[in-house]
């Protein structure tokens, strides 16, 4: 008579442990890709933003103080990561600051990631981001 086996818990404590192994170098790959990924969409909102501000400033002679002047809405893939402040500089010259701070308790938290700026000139920090 033939008995069937199956696999003995050496085999499956060998399988867990690959597993483990394999997620725990996976898994922050994968944050990394989705904290690159949320700060590019972040990135092109701001440069967006940052065009429609030198627009403006042509029609209007002055930068927009909110987001709404500029009819710039922010996607729901901006607005969960980061929180968006515009700041006008009365000046002279005047000019703009655009600022998205990372928010906490996200993939994007603060103590991991600096705020991204970019102003009127163009100049965007910190550098090594952009």
């Amino acid at each position: 008579m033939r008995r069937t086996r199956g696999f003995t818990l050496i085999e499956m404590v060998i399988v867990v442990a690959i597993i483990g192994v394999l997620a725990a170098i996976a898994f922050p790959s994968y944050q990394n890709h989705l904290r690159k990924s949320n700060r590019a969409n972040a990135q092109a909102f701001m440069l967006d933003v940052a065009q429609k501000q030198q627009l403006y400033l042509s029609t209007a002679r002055a930068y927009a103080s909110t987001l709404s002047e500029l009819q710039a809405t922010p996607t729901v893939e901006v607005t969960k990561f980061y929180d968006l402040t515009l700041t006008p500089v009365a000046g002279p010259p005047i000019g703009f600051t655009l600022t998205a701070t990372p928010k906490t308790g996200t993939v994007q938290d603060h103590t991991t990631e600096p705020p991204l700026t970019i102003d009127d000139k163009g100049t965007k920090t910190p550098n090594d981001k952009w």
